[in-house]
């Protein structure tokens, strides 16, 4: 198929898919010329201290980029040294990774999806299908649960019994924003290890449990995987909101891979998944509180991150819409999830109590995923609160650029910004992280040109 076909075929699918994405498009300067053009600086400078180029040495622990390609991981410094699915695909939308470099971390990621069904010695299961939470940087092997970079010691209770649900849509997303970005689709009939691209994008959603009817995302007591990377340290049962939106924008996105395969069936197929997630969130994710709870069961608690990420996948419309901007907006004004700027996961007036913010947590209360304040989500808060608010999306984003020029990690040494998160007694996490920076860019981008 000609690029310009694939072009002209987006473009209808666009246009088609804006009933079930919603109109999300309001323009809404947040930051000036200059502010945005600070961010787009620090995330190429931050990219570039995250890249491995091949053949890189890291450390004597880690060794060698010895993948044939650039390889990115979460950030600079000492940042997590192997390559991250998750933290990668995030990153993609800046428009700042070469299509080479693209294309290596898309077939690596294939190559090392599990071929076959097994047992972890911890006593998980890595389905077949799977996608690796992380692969090593030095023999390519692929570690499919957090916790560890070894093969051999991976899976164990502590981390679900089933590898992160997250990862097989972000793996869709990679191939779908490569073909977007190439204009060809040939690397779908590509076979990886006897099966084609097409194959293994199919085969990896279909990986993590999920309702019968309603296609939500769900964990049991018995069959849990972690929901989302960015809480991995969270227990959470029932039905899971945020993997819920990862696949609504996954099939979304395998409706228009099969539709310029020519394969309207298939394409349909997913659009209609895509429908029933997008019927069935507003409803069965609903709290008193007027955010989305991030699940049903275990540490059900009101879900900062996934009400947000909701409004800005379109997700959410009409009067669930107006209702979510409103609870956000007002959090934001009472200073319940947000500090200098960046965002907590669970407002703090909703912790689930006096010692604890989710139900169940590996992490210590206001440290880390249990009640630190990140940069990835706030570009979502300051989209999702514009609608009610545009005077508070602009001071949030202000605040988010303010933190960052002040501890701007290029000053030296004594400088981490953008920290992976940070808290309120001046504790910090992880300096020059990629998602801090990455993600929001894309994201002021399309609120600043008005583009979904």
């Amino acid at each position: 198929m000609s690029r310009s076909k694939i072009v002209l075929l987006g473009c209808l699918f666009w246009f088609s898919s804006q009933l079930l994405y919603g109109q999300a498009n309001n323009k809404v300067d947040v930051l000036s010329k200059d502010q945005l053009e600070f961010l787009e600086q620090l995330t190429v400078a931050v990219l570039e201290e995250s890249s491995i180029h091949p053949g890189q040495f890291i450390s004597e622990v880690f060794g060698a980029n010895n993948s044939g390609g650039l390889l990115i991981r979460p950030g600079g410094r000492n940042a997590y040294p192997s390559f991250w699915i998750r933290d990668y695909a995030m990153a993609l939308e800046t428009d700042l990774v070469s299509l080479e470099a693209q294309k290596h971390m898309l077939l690596l990621t294939a190559k090392s999806q599990a071929n076959q069904s097994w047992i972890t010695s911890g006593g998980s299961m890595v389905p077949v299908g799977s996608i690796a939470d992380h692969i090593r940087i030095d023999d390519g092997l692929p570690i499919y649960f957090p916790g560890t970079y070894s093969y051999a010691d991976q899976g164990t209770e502590r981390w679900g019994s089933l590898p992160p649900y997250g990862d097989q849509f972000m793996f869709v997303h990679m191939a779908h924003y490569y073909v977007k970005t190439l204009g060809e689709i040939g690397i779908l009939s590509e076979e990886i290890n006897g099966m084609k691209l097409i194959d293994r994008l199919t085969l990896a959603f279909h990986v993590p449990p999920s309702g019968l009817d309603n296609h939500l995302v769900y964990a049991s007591d018995r069959f849990r995987g972690v929901d989302f990377g960015f809480r991995d340290a969270i227990e959470l049962t029932g039905e899971l909101l945020y993997p819920s939106l990862l696949k609504f924008r996954s099939a979304m996105q395998l409706s228009e891979l099969f539709e310029l395969l020519d394969r309207p069936e298939q394409s349909e197929k997913y659009k209609e998944i895509a429908i029933a997630i997008k019927k069935n969130i507003p409803s069965v994710f609903k709290d008193e509180s007027g955010f989305l709870k991030a699940s049903t069961i275990l540490s059900a608690q009101p879900d900062v991150w996934g009400t947000s990420l909701a409004i800005y996948l379109g997700v959410l419309e009409g009067e669930d819409l107006s209702s979510a901007s409103k609870v956000l907006s007002n959090a934001y004004k009472k200073g319940t999830i947000s500090y200098r700027g960046n965002v907590r996961h669970v407002p703090t007036d909703h912790d689930f109590d006096e010692n604890k913010v989710w139900e169940k947590s590996l992490a210590a209360k206001n440290t880390y995923q249990n009640g630190a304040y990140w940069g990835t989500p706030t570009a979502w808060v300051a989209f999702a609160i514009q609608y009610s608010s545009p005077e508070l999306a602009r001071q949030l984003a202000n605040e988010y650029i303010e933190e960052l020029k002040e501890n701007d990690f290029r000053k030296g040494a004594d400088f981490g910004a953008p920290y992976e998160c940070f808290d309120k007694q001046g504790g910090t996490q992880n300096p020059v992280y990629l998602t801090s920076v990455a993600e929001p860019l894309a994201a002021f981008r399309k609120m600043i040109s008005g583009k979904k």
